[in-house]
């Protein structure tokens, strides 16, 4: 049975969408991947749809979405790093992953955060596959 995750940052427009993509492509049999934000934002950053795309990942049909979006109840919630005042979400597992935001910066930035999601998406499979969450 796949585990419900989600990931929660502020806007929903960039770093969370990111671990979104990822989740999706590298835990197709093992994770059900959403995110979500707690502010309404219009847009996905551009440049984080352009470096998901460098590696496969289409992001250009994602929109930021909240919180009321996604399924109430998760397996596990990660928030992105943003000092987020998370509105309680059920959950049997929470971690904060402490991501530094890359918007506003140059291209190189969202490529170092796409790596670093990748990581961590990945050691959060095989926690899950060795039934650690």
């Amino acid at each position: 049975m796949k585990k419900k995750v989600a990931f929660i940052c502020v806007h929903n427009s960039c770093r969370s969408q990111m671990a979104e993509g990822w989740a999706k492509k590298l835990g197709v049999d093992i994770l059900e991947a959403y995110s979500a934000g707690t502010e309404d934002y219009p847009e996905v950053k551009p440049l984080a749809v352009e470096v998901m795309e460098e590696v496969g990942i289409n992001m250009s049909d994602h929109r930021p979405k909240l919180l009321a979006d996604i399924p109430e109840k998760v397996d596990i919630v990660i928030t992105m790093g943003c000092n987020v005042d998370c509105p309680f979400l059920p959950c049997n597992h929470r971690e904060d992953w402490g991501l530094t935001d890359p918007s506003g910066g140059p291209v190189e930035g969202f490529r170092e955060t796409r790596g670093i999601i990748k990581e961590k998406v990945e050691d959060l499979i095989k926690r899950i596959e060795r039934g650690e969450l």
